[in-house]
């Protein structure tokens, strides 16, 4: 079974550093396309920032561009979204997505099919 997991969540003040990893598991399954979204109360989700299978190529939101970076270790199967300089608008659940197929990486919703539970990120002012 295919899964991921999101972890590093928690409450940080304005201006601190969080870091949030995603695993993924699953007998034979490689992730392709790795990409972060977020959603918060009372909002829809919306995407943060994305990577392909190889790095080369990422996406980020203009809210986060400057302040988060995103990479992953392909040998481990996680992600890692670096988030730096932390406002109290990136409070939000974050999620994990990947997909099976070959695409670039991209920050629309609907390019992923694998999905994580969610873990919440609170800034505080």
């Amino acid at each position: 079974q295919v899964q991921l997991v999101e972890s590093g969540g928690g409450v940080v003040q304005a201006g601190d550093s969080l870091r949030l990893s995603c695993a993924a598991s699953g007998r034979s399954f490689t992730p392709l396309a790795m990409a972060w979204f977020r959603q918060a109360s009372g909002s829809e989700r919306e995407s943060v920032a994305a990577i392909s299978f190889m790095g080369a190529n990422t996406y980020f939101a203009d809210s986060v561009k400057g302040r988060f970076t995103i990479s992953r270790d392909n040998d481990k199967k996680t992600m890692v979204l670096q988030m730096n300089s932390a406002k109290p608008e990136d409070t939000a659940i974050y999620y994990c997505a990947t997909t099976k197929a070959n695409i670039n990486a991209s920050g629309s919703s609907r390019n992923y099919d694998i999905w994580g539970q969610g873990i919440q990120v609170t800034v505080s002012s």
